[in-house]
């Protein structure tokens, strides 16, 4: 399919503004939707916003004193091996965000190559864990913000996460965070963008300035850095500490396809996403990798208690000045804001894409998008609201924040898995992937790029899922923490069920899934 229409695109109303390109709105007219949210995302922006959900600053900064406790500095090795199995899920990713660039990229691929059940719960399973996600990381802020400035803390003395008055601060300052990324969101794409862009740029910045300073500070070479395994045993003996270790890649290295969820708010789409979701998860990997290993190279002692406790914060106090150690820090808090607004936005999209094919309660309400803005203020809020409502958690119940928020993650690597099992069932049975003019098409490479990804991605969502007490309950003290990852999953899978028996019977407005038509001809129907 070669797009010719030159119909008149979509107009704002607003004198020499337009909603969208005549060709990207008719290329969306053809999947089945009709033009509604304004195209503001280019393709810096497209990339910013898969970068900024990884945000190695925030994550590899925050996750690398987990990683060490529990695997040492041979860890190091885990990163290369998380990603050659997420390369191959983004390559799979890519490939379909060419081909449907719609908004909730994750639900409209897995409804389109599986069906209208498995694309629900792929979509049930991705707002699950973004909106965790977006908690998560607001409420990181209150391990940055107070060290940057006392004043920060508006309750109590104690900093900390794990105290009364931190976990309180950190809901506070979490709120504020959110409510800010919601107001920034609602105002446009274009303005969202821009703010993406900047956090992205000064993070990429921060990142390239921490790395050199690290190298700078070094102690011991990159060879002598990753040999040890700190103690925690060796050749097959350290199996288990290092698939321990592993959680800290997994839980960094996944959000790339954030690009994706803006498919419709983003200019050429079936050329910019794809281009977007590859730098995003390639930058992360060798930005990431560096910022570990420049840690592991500065650390004033590998063996030092401090590594599995502060992490790459006790490296840079112990060899930075205070100064550059607060400029640092600074940096960190713009990374995590423009995380939690990259998330947001993701999070509202995909809960937009259900709600418009009346997939979800009062899907008429929440698929309504503001003229003016062109974006789904509704769904932006309520994303929001429940995230907030997720940071109320914290308060007092530090351990169950934690685990839900490492559960998480295993909620979106399941998601993803209801894309990429399906389309490597399709490449089984000799289903071509193409629809229209092909972007990125990944040709023979396709079946062991899919089945890499498929098998891959089930070992890390189960090796992070597994019930270890030293991550879901490191205090030794319930045994509901140390099994809740598979408590949380099986009932999230409950309350999906309840829930989509319920839409189930909801008139749908969705055009028909792909699998039941020839996925090599467009899709039929509209909204």
């Amino acid at each position: 399919m070669t797009i010719t229409s030159r119909s008149a695109a979509p107009d704002t109303g607003v004198p020499g503004r337009q909603v969208s390109s005549a060709e990207d709105a008719s290329a969306l007219s053809e999947l089945g939707y009709r033009q509604e949210l304004h195209r503001g995302i280019g393709a810096y922006a497209a990339f910013a916003s898969g970068f900024s959900f990884v945000s190695i600053l925030t994550t590899v900064f925050a996750l690398f004193a987990l990683g060490f406790g529990l695997g040492g500095p041979a860890f190091f090795f885990t990163w290369p091996i998380v990603f050659v199995c997420q390369f191959c899920v983004c390559l799979v990713f890519a490939e379909l965000s060419g081909k449907f660039p719609v908004a909730g990229a994750i639900y409209q691929w897995s409804r389109r190559l599986a069906g209208e059940g498995v694309g629900w719960f792929a979509g049930w399973f991705m707002l699950i864990g973004y909106i965790v996600s977006v908690a998560a990381l607001a409420i990181a802020m209150q391990s940055v913000l107070p060290s940057i400035w006392s004043g920060f803390q508006f309750i109590g003395s104690d900093p900390s996460l794990t105290s009364v008055s931190g976990a309180t601060n950190g809901i506070v300052l979490g709120s504020a965070t959110i409510a800010l990324c919601t107001l920034i969101s609602s105002l446009g794409v274009s303005f969202m963008g821009k703010i993406t862009v900047t956090g992205v740029t000064v993070e990429i910045i921060g990142v390239v300035v921490l790395v050199v300073l690290m190298f700078v500070k070094a102690e011991r070479t990159p060879v002598a850095a990753v040999a040890d395994t700190g103690g925690h045993g060796s050749g097959l003996g350290y199996f288990p500490a290092f698939l321990a270790s592993m959680l800290m890649a997994a839980y960094v290295m996944y959000g790339f396809d954030s690009a994706a969820e803006l498919s419709e708010e983003t200019r050429n789409p079936r050329k910019t996403a794809p281009r977007a979701i590859i730098t995003a998860l390639l930058a992360s990997f060798i930005g990431g990798g560096l910022m570990i290993i420049g840690a592991l190279m500065a650390a004033p002692s590998l063996g030092a208690p401090e590594l599995s406790t502060e992490g790459i914060a006790w490296v840079i106090t112990s060899q930075l000045d205070s100064t550059m150690g607060k400029i640092l820090l600074s940096v960190v808090a713009v990374a995590i804001f423009s995380a939690t607004l990259a998330i947001q936005a993701s999070a509202s999209r995909v809960m937009f894409s259900m709600a418009r094919d009346n997939r979800l309660p009062f899907g008429t309400l929440l698929a309504r998008v503001n003229p003016r803005t062109g974006t789904p203020v509704i769904t932006g809020t309520a994303v929001s609201a429940l995230s907030i409502l997720v940071l109320l958690i914290n308060l007092g119940q530090a351990g169950v924040f934690a685990a839900i928020t490492s559960v998480s993650v295993v909620i979106v690597y399941l998601a993803y898995l209801m894309v990429t099992v399906p389309a490597l069932v399709h490449r089984i049975r000799g289903r071509s992937l193409t629809y229209g003019k092909p972007i990125l098409d990944l040709g023979r490479w396709g079946l062991p790029v899919n089945l890499v990804a498929v098998v891959m991605g089930t070992g890390l969502m189960v090796n992070i899922a597994w019930p270890r007490e030293e991550v879901y309950d490191p205090a030794g003290t319930s045994w509901f923490l140390h099994y809740f990852a598979v408590i949380f999953l099986a009932g999230s899978t409950v309350l999906g069920i309840l829930a989509y028996l319920r839409v189930r019977s909801l008139p749908a407005t969705s055009p028909p899934p792909a699998d039941r038509v020839t996925l090599t001809e467009p899709t039929k129907g509209a909204s």
